[in-house]
């Protein structure tokens, strides 16, 4: 790694001395000239919005598809950017480095394939023969190597710092693959930056889904009161606010669950790096076990909000729908460019490995072309191939 650059009129005295310190970074694979006006954390979040990769966030799915859902119901670009927000303020209150937690937060969807989950597992299957899919690693392929901007490398050529969160952001990875994960040391947490990203993920998309599935009648206020930390707080609104019609208590509701965990994670988490002694980055990383966390009771609030969405929103038959079209779609453009490599584009077949006997290389280029698709380029594309929309 190239030496970290050295910027000038930046105060970054308030950050606290667990922080991930831009001044100490591990540099960048490439060597490039220093920036006048940007720490290198600033600059790898510069270039994660403007890369293609994190553009095409618009078009890809949360959990409904742009087609069946309508222009209010989230996208993974729009919950990138609520991921980035909450990320800031948390690492703003624990004095952590803002720009590397909104770095982190914002590249961390871009390896997710059309169609959201359904999608990834679909492609999964695909893969399974080939070592399989996963959009954590697939996100490090897009910053590492497959995004193709800069005349001296491919990728983003991003700081080891902002590698390691993107990596390692929901903890360790027990089976890394070595060349992926090389000098990541992937087995290791990573600084609180990354941790507080991956918590700020699972607050967005647990909340914004109820908005979303309320809205798309999945779910419905009266069932959503079955949940003990939702009906607790609809009570406070409807006595705070009796004349509100329903979608207002509702979005209300909705928006203080959100501080309510917010505050919950901040005020747990200073107690744990307090208890903790950790005095630096390195004794974050080395620490053993992740430092920001909800209270033992918010968690217990969070896995049972998650089991009640997995039950009533994202087995709902609307969901399960959308599932089985993604399903058909990407098996059917997977099938038919492991068998016609000539159906791919000819940006993409200049990938593809000489060696035709090289099916997992082939299958590795086949994925990470289906996995740059938007789902409306990707219902077009199964539409110019089988003539079925």
């Amino acid at each position: 790694m190239a030496k970290a650059e050295k910027v000038l009129h930046f105060n970054d005295s308030q950050l606290a001395p667990y922080a991930t310190d831009w001044r100490q970074s591990k540099g960048r694979t490439y060597q490039e000239p220093d920036a006048f006006d940007r720490t290198p954390f600033q600059r790898d979040r510069d270039r994660i919005i403007h890369s293609d990769s994190f553009r095409r966030l618009q078009y890809k799915t949360q959990v409904y598809t742009n087609q069946s859902a309508g222009d209010h119901f989230r996208t993974r670009l729009t919950h990138s950017m609520e991921v980035a927000q909450i990320t800031r303020d948390i690492c703003r209150y624990l004095k952590l480095d803002e720009d590397l937690g909104e770095t982190i937060a914002l590249a961390h969807d871009l390896g997710h394939p059309p169609f959201g989950h359904a999608g990834e597992d679909a492609l999964h299957m695909c893969m399974e023969p080939y070592g399989g899919y996963r959009h954590n690693d697939q996100t490090l392929r897009v910053v590492k190597c497959l995004e193709r901007r800069y005349a001296n490398f491919d990728g983003l050529n991003l700081t080891w710092e902002s590698l390691e969160g993107i990596a390692k952001h929901n903890g360790p990875i027990k089976n890394a693959d070595e060349d992926l994960y090389e000098g990541l040391d992937p087995k290791r947490y990573c600084g609180l930056e990354g941790q507080v990203a991956a918590m700020a993920d699972d607050i967005a998309y647990n909340h914004h889904d109820i908005d979303d599935g309320i809205g798309m009648g999945s779910l419905s206020v009266a069932k959503m009161r079955e949940v003990k930390h939702f009906d607790r707080i609809y009570e406070e609104m409807l006595a705070t606010y009796p004349k509100a019609d329903e979608t207002r208590l509702q979005k209300e509701t909705i928006r203080r669950m959100i501080s309510r965990q917010v505050k919950d994670l901040l005020l747990t988490s200073k107690s744990n790096i307090e208890k903790s002694g950790v005095k630096n980055v390195e004794e974050v990383r080395g620490y053993g076990k992740a430092l920001i966390t909800f209270s033992p009771k918010m968690e217990e609030e969070t896995v049972e909000l998650k089991r009640f969405l997995y039950t009533n929103m994202y087995r709902h038959f609307k969901v399960n729908r959308s599932a089985f079209r993604a399903h058909r779609i990407i098996g059917d453009l997977f099938d038919t460019y492991m068998k016609h490599r000539r159906m791919l584009p000819e940006h993409v077949q200049a990938y593809l490995p000489e060696d035709k006997k090289d099916k997992t290389g082939k299958a590795i280029v086949v994925a990470d072309y289906i996995s740059s698709l938007t789902d409306r380029s990707c219902v077009q594309e199964h539409a110019r191939l089988f003539g079925i929309r």
